[in-house]
């Protein structure tokens, strides 16, 4: 789950019972790119509308590296 608290945009995994704050974004708009979360995982998002609203639930996928340009 994808949620926006207090200004700060942060993922929750439920198998994992863990919530992390986004620290990094490829993308402005979010979606169809990848975020790091503060303890360094890195997740790939799912293309969505620009203008999805917050907290969504998405399927992520959990990537080792952020691949670069």
């Amino acid at each position: 789950m994808i949620r926006r608290a207090e200004g700060q945009l942060s993922a929750y995994v439920p198998k994992k019972d863990l919530e992390e704050p986004i620290v990094e974004v490829e993308k402005e708009s979010l979606w169809g790119g990848w975020v790091r979360l503060a303890n360094g995982w890195v997740l790939e998002l799912p293309w969505l509308a620009d203008d999805t609203r917050l907290p969504i639930t998405v399927e992520a996928k959990k990537r080792a590296t952020v691949e670069e340009d």
